[in-house]
């Protein structure tokens, strides 16, 4: 099989086939859910512009109605998830096990392949057309159009191993419906794999279907036969609240999706399937009559529920959904107006902007999975399958990817993290840290280093001691530690995660610096052909979690540590320019050291690929300096300039690897900005990935403007939200449109990228709280900064109820005329505030108050530009900079 074609910037190898408000509004806000009322359509006549995208309020929904067969439909709770098309069919979906990513999944197993509904003989999404699809804060909704209204309302409990699908029908006579609803198992482990050994084929044992008080009973039951195979007891429950009048049983069973089409083993024939080759479910009925009055809605909730633990645990989960689902909604929909109140921005010079930011916390809350009994064992990226070497009870993370990496990695995790912190989302962060930490330690006999990919089963596919990487993840963990304690001050998480952070960065120069040049070695996120042992991006979140260590060991008082990684870190910081700058490529070198030739040691190797943001994008802490990127501010400035073309810029943000010369023996196609020849051939793929990396890099240089920062956080947002570009309505994909990676709207399921991507988020989150409203927290030495910058062409920007520690941020800048504003106001930090504005370039200052009264301030030159600082004073600060 070959590998899916640029699944993601990561490199092949680790991914590849084989080679808050008060009760009553919460009341509100469910009722609104299931009555559709508050919908902001973004359909094909009532879209928004390519460039505004739709507009919609926070709390909003956004709506599409074209091409809902081939769009993907995603609800997600921690327990549970769905995933089917945006008629409510469910087609064969993913690629890990081929077409079998989609349907209803609760970690680590799946339990269905979908769920049908029928009125009166016809299906709905085949025979009842489906008119309206719609994305909420925590669910979704289809409206159907025929003689029976008929609107469907999916979302996942969380807490609960399930999903309820309410539908709610009304007719303007009264008349009585057969209501028929049809399910199809598959109960299957999210590992093996299909090209594993074993595989997925070896894995799935035949299910079995029973009807036992009115609803439908799904099981697997046995031990595969392959070396090291445990015995298992998976069940599934489907039904209602209601009593059936009738049911069946049967092999079959998929609505209007039989008979089935069976996906191939490869290729892209069929272009639309129904199941895989690996299934080996079952399916049943429950027929129901419902009487409508009049003009009179009625909503009948179902349940698909399941469980890793036997038919008991199944039935316990399944009798939870429907013991009160309106009050599950109610609750979801609570929790969802908690997120969105924290960092509630205010963008009137970028609404698409303010609305991608709204939509990324609730990305963030979707991505959010928990599994337990994770039993540890290193599969060798699908080659081995030993006895697991430990257990975990229980794991919680930001999944990177639905469908198909809906698990935890590290280093979609540490990108994550910023994101999550800039939404206030820090629980998620600690479990996600702790959960890698237990991992790794489990797998690689608490070497230090961070395993990569693990899957809810406990099984890692990559990154044990015996895997040639990850490095960049094992150097990133100490500054997402740092970066959680900064944001909350906390000391016992600090505590907890230090002994770790200092063996990761002892195990890189332990294990990965065998030339003792001090730039790590093994693999990292890009892996192409011809590139160097030593990795760009390696290097630079080596370095700055070398300071990052130091900052946690100073705080500490562990003062061998804090000198051990301050000495490695600058001796990094004075070698690194001339070791890595290409002065003719305008760039970084990807890597260096001629793997070809050894006697040419730590020779550049320059390839064009994203990580040449990198050194612009990881930012140092250094005591008694303004924190400031790896990259000196000339070449930086040189670099950022040189990613701004169209050799490396596409509509939606930042290519994986750029154009070079076309007449390099790699056959190069369009522009060519510079003259260095590097044997590789672009890959115009953009993904949501390298455009944050871009994003967040213009953004520490005080870049943001139209044509700078402003590029990249529109083009996040657009694939997010512009109803010309979406498949999954307010869903940050992991690829955008690109010139070398088709939309996926119109690819087969089977061979798409991911519909939601965690990490995308970061390009939105941390350029828009951090960056634009300047909030910079330090809370683990008590002091917290909220220094605004404008972006080019804009008079405010606001943020509120921003989560520091246990308190919050609200800021307000404004630029009119000569006069620069910033507001703030600080709720319940406990920590000393400074606040102030980055100038305008070449202005000057005439002067300066605090609540209208004269104040001293401090004029501090950092990358992003001249900042103004004063100290704050009391919990409410009104800052003014009159320039002259």
């Amino acid at each position: 099989m070959t590998p899916y074609p640029t699944v993601r910037p990561s490199a092949a190898p680790r991914r590849r086939r084989p080679a808050r408000r008060t009760a009553g509004i919460a009341l509100l806000a469910a009722a609104t859910v299931l009555a559709g009322t508050a919908s902001a359509t973004a359909g094909s006549s009532t879209a928004g512009s390519a460039t505004s995208g739709p507009t919609a309020q926070a709390g909003s929904e956004l709506s599409v109605s074209t091409r809902l067969a081939d769009r993907r439909s995603l609800v997600v709770g921690d327990r549970a998830y769905a995933m089917g098309d945006e008629t409510g069919l469910y087609p064969a979906t993913g690629w890990h096990i081929r077409g079998e990513m989609g349907g209803f999944w609760t970690q680590p197993i799946k339990m269905l392949d979908g769920l049908w509904f029928g009125l009166d003989g016809n299906w709905l999404g085949k025979d009842v057309t489906a008119a309206k699809y719609t994305s909420g804060h925590g669910y979704s909704r289809i409206d159907y159009s025929g003689s029976v209204n008929v609107r469907r309302t999916d979302f996942v409990p969380d807490g609960i191993r399930a999903t309820l699908v309410g539908l709610t029908l009304s007719s303007s006579t009264a008349k009585t419906v057969k209501l028929d609803v049809e399910a199809h198992s598959e109960l299957m482990q999210s590992y093996p794999w299909g090209w594993t050994t074993p595989g997925t084929a070896d894995a799935n044992l035949p299910d079995t279907g029973a009807y036992n008080n009115g609803a439908l009973q799904f099981r697997e039951q046995g031990t595969p036969s392959y070396p090291n195979a445990t015995a298992h007891d998976y069940a599934a429950f489907v039904g209602s609240s209601l009593r059936p009048t009738d049911h069946a049983l049967g092999p079959n069973h998929r609505g209007p999706q039989d008979p089935a089409v069976i996906c191939s083993a490869d290729g892209t024939t069929p272009a639309r399937c129904d199941d895989s080759l690996f299934g080996k479910g079952t399916g049943g009925q429950l027929s129901y009559s419902v009487n409508l009055a009049a003009g009179k809605e009625k909503t009948i909730w179902f349940a698909v529920a399941g469980s890793d633990q036997g038919t008991s645990a199944a039935q316990r989960e399944y009798g939870k959904a429907l013991s009160n689902p309106d009050k599950l909604l109610k609750a979801k929909a609570s929790e969802r107006k908690q997120i969105d109140k924290m960092s509630d921005v205010d963008l009137p010079g970028d609404r698409l902007l303010q609305q991608s930011v709204e939509w990324s916390k609730q990305n963030l809350a979707d991505s959010v999975q928990e599994s337990h009994d994770l039993k540890i064992r290193d599969v060798n990226e699908g080659k081995d399958y030993p006895a697991p070497v430990g257990t975990i009870d229980t794991a919680r993370w930001f999944g990177a990817g639905f469908p198909d990496y809906p698990w935890l990695f590290a280093t979609d995790g540490e990108y994550t993290s910023y994101a999550a912190v800039a939404a206030g989302q820090f629980d998620t962060v600690k479990q996600h840290l702790r959960a890698l930490r237990n991992v790794s330690d489990i797998l690689n006999n608490r070497s230090g280093k961070v395993a990569h990919e693990v899957t809810p089963t406990g099984d890692v596919y990559f990154g044990s001691n015996q895997s040639a990487g990850n490095t960049d993840e094992t150097v990133k963990f100490p500054s997402t530690v740092a970066l959680l304690w900064r944001w909350t001050g906390d000391n016992r998480f600090r505590d907890e995660m230090y002994d770790f952070s200092v063996r990761n960065l002892q195990y890189v120069y332990r294990e990965l610096d065998k030339d003792s040049d001090g730039w790590p070695e093994g693999l990292a996120n890009v892996e192409r052909a011809g590139m160097g042992v030593e990795k760009l991006d390696s290097t630079v979140y080596l370095a700055r979690g070398l300071r990052d260590l130091a900052d946690l060991a100073a705080s500490k008082h562990d003062s061998k540590v804090q000198q051990w990684a301050t000495t490695r870190a600058k001796d990094l910081e004075s070698r690194f320019e001339a070791q890595w700058w290409v002065p003719q490529a305008m760039g970084y070198a990807d890597s260096v050291d001629n793997p070809t030739d050894p006697a040419n040691d730590n020779t550049p190797i320059f390839q064009r690929h994203w990580i040449g943001v990198t050194p612009m994008e990881a930012v140092l802490t250094r005591p008694g300096q303004p924190s400031a990127p790896l990259a000196s501010a000339e070449h930086a400035k040189t670099a950022l300039d040189q990613r701004e073309t169209s050799c490396y810029t596409g509509e939606f943000g930042l290519y994986h690897t750029g154009t070079g010369p076309t007449s390099d023996p790699a056959g190069n196609p369009g522009d060519s900005c510079d003259p260095v020849v590097s044997q590789v051939k672009s890959e115009r793929s953009i993904f949501g990935l390298n455009t944050s990396i871009m994003a967040v890099a213009e953004g520490n240089f005080g870049r943001l403007g139209k044509n700078q920062q402003q590029v990249y956080t529109t083009g996040n947002a657009r694939i997010q939200l512009d109803p010309n570009v979406w498949e999954t309505p307010g869903a940050m994909p992991e690829i955008a449109p690109s010139p070398d990676s088709a939309a996926n709207i119109g690819r087969p399921f089977y061979d798409r990228s991911m519909a939601l991507q965690a990490w995308g988020a970061y390009g939105i989150l941390w350029p828009v709280v951090h960056q634009q409203l300047g909030v910079d927290p330090d809370l683990g030495h008590g002091r917290v900064a909220v220094v605004p910058q404008m972006p080019e062409g804009q008079q405010k920007v606001a943020g509120s109820n921003i989560q520091v520690g246990h308190g919050s941020i609200d800021v307000s800048a404004r630029l009119a005329g000569k006069e620069l504003r910033t507001d703030v106001k600080v709720k319940g930090v406990g920590a000393t505030v400074t606040v102030g504005a980055v100038l305008p370039t070449g202005a000057k200052v005439k002067s300066v108050t605090i609540d209208g009264r004269s104040a001293s301030y401090k004029l501090v030159s950092t990358t992003r530009g001249v900042e103004v600082r004063v100290p704050a004073r009391g919990t409410s600060t009104a800052l003014k900079i009159t320039l002259s």
